[in-house]
């Protein structure tokens, strides 16, 4: 339809004026700004592309795992897509691994929310910017092929810089815990202070009480994600983006090396 009406904009004699529907609005138009039209129609291809850009795939899920979206929500499958802006929930005794396609892994445990916030692509296998905010719930985020510096990982307590990681995060109303399992991590507290992980097991607590916000080191964590390595099989292996569509899951639970 669009393309109809771009030929029949062209066709129509230099003085006539007529209207154009793109999308749901309704443009009016002479024959002599036809490159003016031609942009709109542009925009509004670029920006329907944009909304449905391709930025991962759903390789491991477990029961209920919503893609959240208005006005409605709906299961999330093996294969299904993931796209920029997307929210993404588990229920309980739910879990997921997404494979970006610049190969990052990231696995959710049960009642965990996500939201792939921004992403720039460098090129068709990694990103120069990519952000993810990690709302509630426990993730393992496993770095991929892009640049370290691309990666914004926060959570409503802390904000998560990564070189080369394997990351556990596990984030509650009024604390996040960051274990670093293998790399290095600079995380930062709201407001400001910062602490470096450099050696697995350092673990990096931030803690919100009475509207201050304080972060703590620790060489022994609390908590790691290897408890909700079981729920479901293969959520704690790590595969590539190239292979994420033919990943069959393990049937041993020893799942939670790299």
């Amino acid at each position: 339809m669009l393309v109809a009406n771009l030929l029949h904009l062209w066709r129509a004699p230099s003085d006539t004026i007529g209207h154009i529907l793109i999308g749901n609005q309704m443009y009016w138009y002479r024959r002599i700004p036809f490159v003016f039209a031609l942009c709109i129609a542009a925009m509004f291809v670029m920006t329907t592309a944009r909304a449905e850009t391709r930025i991962g795939e759903a390789v491991i899920i477990k029961n209920e795992v919503l893609r959240v979206a208005t006005p409605a929500t709906s299961q999330i499958n093996v294969g299904d897509g993931v796209l920029r802006d997307e929210n993404v929930r588990t229920g309980t005794d739910s879990a997921a691994r997404l494979v970006m396609i610049d190969s990052t892994n990231l696995s959710l445990g049960p009642n965990a929310s996500l939201v792939l916030d921004r992403t720039v692509f460098n090129d068709d296998h990694s990103y120069r910017d990519i952000a993810i905010r990690l709302t509630t719930g426990a993730f393992r985020f496993v770095t991929g092929h892009s640049e370290k510096t691309a990666y914004k990982i926060s959570t409503p307590l802390a904000t998560i810089g990564v070189r080369g990681t394997i990351l556990d995060i596990l984030s509650q109303r009024g604390q996040t815990i960051v274990v670093l399992q293998e790399g290095g991590s600079r995380v930062c507290a709201t407001g400001g202070q910062c602490i470096e992980l450099t050696q697995p097991g350092d673990t990096a607590i931030i803690t919100s009480a009475g509207g201050r916000t304080t972060i703590k080191k620790a060489n022994v964590p609390p908590w790691t994600f290897s408890a909700a390595c079981a729920a479901a099989a293969g959520l704690c292996s790590v595969s590539d983006f190239a292979d994420a569509s033919t990943v069959t899951p393990p049937i041993d639970d020893a799942l939670c090396g790299r």
